[in-house]
């Protein structure tokens, strides 16, 4: 059988491999697109759409809870089935949408695993197909963690799924995932721990503003136990029980997998496709996100063995990266300084450009100004008692090296410090704008 010839083709349906796929379409190019999912990708229908609903609701109760005395009367509830339907708006009519949409622009819509036979032809079902170009952008999954009884953990998929939300929760591994997930699940009633085998959380976080976090969250039911590697879990009469390696345990009634994620590409044969990959699975690219071993293959998005933050974002900028390689020759490479990167716990921590550990190690000189923000007005009017900031200032330029925000407005503010950076910005330029008060931008000028 002689495959189906194409210019391009696409593997994954989620913010990455969609761009490249309309872009590469829109200059004229024969493109197929392929998924072994619904269509649509993580961010719309496993990831940041569908827990930023919940979160929201989690921030409307806390927000409820913490003025009772202050003007507001009786206790908000979560009804959990109710606002799983809510979420369901979002996430069903993604699919059917998202793959309508692609099929308009011209581009062939195909569903089933995608397993590369050569360098230039994958396989998906009884079909084969060939391409000039073939642009991987498959995501990541849960990675396999080396825990007995691992089968009966429910991955973050799954819990974003669940119909009714049980009473006990752990939550294994210190990461976005167990964090956003344990702070709704606390203010929808539950009983929540999240156990981390290392001393501290949320790596890659600034370790202060992580302490902040987690000593706020064990104020409203969000306990974390540090140095808890978990060996085992069991089934038994009362549910589930959790043992780790010190031999402690912990009671559950679900177990969620909040142990990281890994390039999804286990079922590509990347091998066949003579394309090399990275220890943890991931396509290892050169710097215009080429494949080093096979120059008709790129990566995008969370599946590129990338030194850059696994977020929707960057999987954006690397499809547009890829696009314009594809379509104008390698020129163009990836520019990922200012990417924000948010926990939307409650209150959210949020970060942009360097800690004080990648300062150090690149050996730069800078001063850090930490602001305790918790009797700000800003922090106090919503009935908060939590809030601080830590900006990092090259010495000399006065450049805004890192920002790390922790408080209400601070998902939304560290947007404009990701503008200043950008833009190269001084502290003093940034002290001297002007902005709408009162609003959480308005506090930019204190924390510099």
């Amino acid at each position: 059988m002689s495959p189906t010839e194409y210019d391009l083709i696409v593997i994954g349906t989620g913010t990455a491999g969609s761009i490249v796929a309309r872009r590469c379409r829109k200059a004229g190019w024969n493109v197929a697109i392929v998924d072994e999912l619904p269509y649509g990708g993580t961010c719309a229908l496993r990831g940041c759409d569908p827990k930023k609903v919940l979160v929201g609701a989690a921030e409307l109760i806390d927000w409820a809870r913490r003025m009772q005395g202050r003007g507001i009367d009786g206790d908000l509830r979560i009804d959990w089935p109710a606002l799983m339907a809510f979420k369901r708006t979002f996430t069903e009519p993604t699919p059917p949408k998202k793959e309508q949409s692609l099929a308009s622009a011209g581009i062939a819509t195909l569903h089933g695993t995608a397993r590369f036979e050569t360098g230039t032809t994958i396989r998906v079902g009884d079909r084969m197909l060939a391409a000039r170009h073939i642009v991987i952008a498959t995501g990541a999954r849960a990675s396999m963690l080396p825990i007995q009884g691992a089968e009966l953990m429910t991955l973050s998929d799954e819990f974003l799924e669940l119909d009714t939300l049980p009473k006990r929760l752990v939550f294994v591994g210190g990461g976005y995932v167990s964090f956003e997930f344990a702070h709704v699940a606390a203010r929808a009633g539950a009983e929540v721990v999240i156990l981390h085998r290392g001393e501290r959380p949320l790596r890659g976080f600034d370790g202060e503003l992580v302490d902040r976090l987690v000593k706020t969250g064990s104020e409203r039911g969000v306990r974390v136990e540090v140095r808890a590697a978990v060996e085992e879990i069991v089934r038994d009469v009362g549910g589930l029980t959790v043992r780790t390696r010190d031999g402690r345990t912990f009671a559950a009634d679900l177990v969620v997998h909040g142990g990281g994620r890994v390039p999804n590409t286990d079922a590509l044969a990347l091998d066949a496709g003579r394309v090399q990959r990275a220890e943890d699975g991931g396509v290892v690219v050169n710097e215009f996100l080429q494949s080093v071993s096979n120059p008709a293959v790129y990566a995008a998005g969370d599946v590129a063995a990338t030194e850059v933050p696994a977020l929707t974002p960057v999987s954006s900028h690397h499809g547009h990266v890829v696009a314009d390689n594809l379509l104008r020759g390698n020129s163009r490479r990836t520019d990922l300084t200012e990417v924000p990167s948010v926990v939307f716990a409650i209150p959210p921590l949020a970060m942009v450009g360097l800690t004080e550990d990648a300062a150090r190690a690149k050996a730069m000189r800078y001063r850090v100004r930490t602001e305790d923000a918790s009797a700000w007005y800003s922090t106090r009017r919503t009935g908060e008692s939590h809030a601080a900031s830590k900006v990092l200032i090259e010495e000399g330029s006065e450049r805004i090296l890192g920002v790390h925000l922790f408080g209400p407005n601070a998902a939304e503010v560290i947007n404009v410090f990701a503008i200043a950076i950008r833009a190269g910005m001084t502290a003093e330029e940034i002290w001297e704008t002007t902005f709408a008060y009162p609003t959480g931008a308005s506090d930019v000028s204190y924390v510099i």
